[in-house]
């Protein structure tokens, strides 16, 4: 069995975290006392990929240093004791996955660090990261660009994959004050459809490492944008037809992307869609035909098992670096408010203060640039090609 090592640092990410172990558990038919209830020996063929589970606490105030330099460092030995642990007690280890947000202290700054611990210890196995960007409506903390760019310099040069996750345009689900409990859950639900071809079988059989063969065509472009199928508002679910070509379209649409961008106006390097559920796989095989006709490359595997509530459900994952838009988008309104702070040095003190240098700000800022300058040659390159 090739199993995954999932982490999880900070608030964020073990609330995430924990909503996750939820959702799979469910579709795996595991009660929380680890019983299993199920009916089907499909969700016991690969049940070891993810189940057994360790924890740990701390906190770093929003401060990125505090968690990657000081209060952060002195726990990180103690951490990586229970990464060994559980690494050693795998029979075919295949990867880690980390879970936590960008803009806090804890999920950024110690989450980077684990990071690169495990990149040291461990640097043939994937590292695959689920990574919340800040976002302006639910903001918690002014230094949220500081910690971001810091953070992504860390991704850009130790992570194999990272999913970009933010919280997605509700006005599809029609909730007019969203908690965070419900972005969680929709978070948590495309996590569960990443992660379908890692357990269970299907006609296409993946795992962390064909995932980035397949979809991170040079080391420094491994930012995925993920969305998911089928969005409904409670009150409409009864009424929305369920069917390939609806899941299909709606796949694609902005609306349904977990990072608030646009994808329709450039290319995607790579493209994977993964559906689940009983559904003919010629229909399949049609839908993506007709995608592949409008320039993009796209991969599908299909499940047998549907998410709980869900006759049928698709979960798209994209690498699109596209110029001023999607991925790159987001990097530069995080990069503008980075600017903004740092030429006034504005609560510089409190990361000078934990001993870092005002240098790494700049060499932070620099590298998440140059990806942006990477992805848009590679955008034009695209262009060209199909013109």
């Amino acid at each position: 069995m090739r199993e995954i090592v999932l982490t999880q640092t900070g608030q964020c990410g073990n609330q995430i975290g924990a909503k996750f172990w939820e959702v799979i558990s469910d579709e795996h038919a595991i009660d929380s006392a680890g019983t299993y209830h199920g009916d089907s020996h499909l969700q016991l063929e690969r049940i070891n990929v993810y189940y057994n589970e360790g924890s740990g606490q701390s906190g770093a105030g929003n401060n990125w240093p505090k968690g990657y330099y000081t209060e952060g460092a002195e726990v990180m030995e103690s951490v990586m004791d229970v990464v060994r642990k559980e690494a050693e007690r795998c029979d075919c280890l295949q990867g880690f996955q980390l879970t936590h947000s960008l803009g806090g202290g804890t999920g950024s700054g110690m989450g980077t660090l684990l990071i690169s611990k495990i990149r040291e210890e461990y640097p043939d196995r994937i590292t695959n990261t689920f990574s919340i960007l800040p976002s302006p409506k639910l903001s918690d903390t002014v230094v949220e660009p500081y910690n971001a760019t810091l953070s992504v310099h860390q991704l850009i040069e130790n992570a194999d994959e990272t999913f970009s996750l933010y919280d997605i345009c509700l006005r599809t689900l029609k909730l007019p004050t969203p908690t965070h409990g419900d972005l969680n859950h929709l978070v948590s639900a495309t996590m569960s459809g990443v992660t379908t071809c890692l357990r269970f079988p299907g006609q296409l059989n993946a795992d962390l490492r064909k995932l980035a063969v397949n979809m991170v065509p040079f080391p420094r472009l491994h930012f995925f944008m993920p969305g998911f199928a089928p969005l409904t508002s409670r009150g409409s679910q009864q009424y929305r037809a369920l069917t390939v070509a609806e899941l299909t379209q709606q796949m694609f649409e902005a609306k349904n992307m977990m990072a608030v961008c646009d994808p329709r106006h450039s290319h995607y390097l790579r493209a994977a869609a993964i559906f689940r559920g009983r559904m003919p796989m010629r229909k399949v095989d049609e839908q993506m035909l007709n995608m592949q006709n409008k320039n993009s490359s796209y991969f599908a595997d299909c499940c047998d098992i549907p998410p709980r509530g869900l006759k049928m459900s698709a979960t798209f994952t994209g690498n699109n670096p596209m110029k001023e838009q999607a991925i790159q988008e987001l990097f530069k309104r995080i990069s503008e408010q980075f600017t903004a702070m740092f030429r006034c040095k504005a609560f510089l003190h409190w990361y000078t203060d934990e001993g870092m240098d005002e240098m790494e700000f700049t060499e932070a800022k620099s590298n998440m640039n140059d990806v942006d300058a990477m992805a848009e040659e590679e955008d034009e390159y695209a262009e060209e090609e199909v013109a």
